[in-house]
């Protein structure tokens, strides 16, 4: 497909979730960032309804017919790109497309590249299509589209914060609500990433089992207290009045996610007062129920966050993403920005005998339109 006069460039970036892991799909909060990498869509309109779709990553040329739409989940990458279309032709007919991909989002890294493929996709289409540039509607449906087409139960963390990130903004996110609280990252405070090499498949069984749990703990739970639609609306009390009424598995799960949305707010508020020892100490605190409640880390995960830790300029490290693999982020001064990413690096080799990626990121912004 060779690029034309008529060709517009388009990105949206991947994301790191600084705390508040399994809690978008219980209605809780969450506190991610826009990440500087991204998914890049150069998208040339056709005459036609049909979308032929081409990856860097992948060998394969893609043919989507929007008048005869495809079956969902057959396991291709070009799900998320069928999918993102078909749940947006329901409500804007849209025009056919050449799509050229290209993206430095690993893929499987809890790093959200599904959500970025999406959400840059949609957003070309719909601009192709001269359709309406609703942001949080473009999240929601590339969240259906991960739902019908990629398997994956997620909430709209992912597809929010790809879509509206901020530059030099952490953000955080009532998933019931939508609202939103802008937090400046304080200067002197960066992100690290660590890439352990370990990849999953968010579609898991696991993944959903997790869900799953949660919504059998909202069922006993809103026995006892009828307003309970959500882990959101139970506090600790609350939880450990009804302890016997769940198995040890589903308190366990439960607790975590009660915890873990009474640690956003806590760290919102550290955040805001640059008090980034104790955001250190509230992301430990979540790696540690994440690692034992929760049960979705690995021993490689594990390894990270105990690697990192060792390093002067490290104030926490948690796993971030779904779980079972994927990446580590952890917030560092100053000081370690020159040294600690090599330093981590090279003592996770050592230890694992896998070489990991590990980065500075800065927030970035959302979706958005190049040319």
């Amino acid at each position: 497909m060779a690029i034309s006069e008529r060709t517009r460039h388009y990105r949206a970036p991947g994301r790191v979730n600084l705390i508040g892991e399994h809690t978008d799909y219980n209605d809780g909060f969450v506190m991610p960032i826009a990440l500087d990498r991204s998914t890049w869509v150069a998208a040339t309109p056709r005459a036609d309804r049909l979308i032929v779709a081409r990856s860097e990553s992948y060998p394969d040329v893609v043919t989507i017919d929007l008048d005869r739409p495809p079956a969902p989940r057959t396991g291709h990458w070009s799900d998320y790109v069928a999918g993102v279309a078909v749940v947006l032709d329901r409500a804007t007919r849209l025009l056919g497309a050449d799509l050229q991909i290209r993206s430095d989002v690993p893929i499987g890294a809890g790093l959200s590249s599904s959500a970025a493929l999406e959400v840059a996709c949609g957003y070309a289409l719909l601009d192709l299509s001269g359709g309406v540039m609703d942001l949080t509607g473009l999240a929601r449906a590339c969240q259906r589209a991960e739902d019908e087409f990629g398997g994956t139960r997620c909430g709209l963390m992912d597809q929010f914060i790809a879509c509206h990130g901020r530059a030099a903004h952490a953000l955080m996110l009532d998933t019931r609500t939508l609202g939103t609280r802008w937090l400046p990252m304080p200067a002197g405070a960066h992100v690290m990433i660590c890439d352990t090499m370990k990849r999953h498949r968010l579609a898991s069984s696991e993944y959903n089992a997790r869900q799953e749990d949660c919504r059998a703990g909202v069922r006993a739970l809103s026995r006892r207290y009828p307003d309970v639609r959500a882990l959101r609306d139970v506090t600790r009390d609350r939880l450990e009045s009804a302890r016997g009424d769940l198995s040890e598995r589903l308190y366990r799960r439960c607790r975590h996610v009660v915890t873990e949305n009474a640690r956003v707010e806590a760290a919102a508020d550290a955040l805001a007062a640059r008090d980034l020892s104790r955001f250190g100490q509230l992301m430990a605190a979540s790696h540690h129920s994440l690692r034992d409640d929760y049960e979705v880390s690995c021993a490689e995960l594990d390894a990270m966050v105990a690697i990192a830790m060792q390093n002067d300029g490290v104030y926490g490290a948690r796993m971030t993403g779904g779980g079972f693999g994927g990446c580590v982020v952890c917030l560092i001064d100053e000081r370690g920005v020159a040294n600690v990413p090599g330093t981590v690096a090279r003592r996770y080799e050592a230890t694992t005998g896998v070489r990991p990626d590990v980065w500075i990121s800065s927030a970035g912004p959302g979706v958005g339109r190049l040319q």
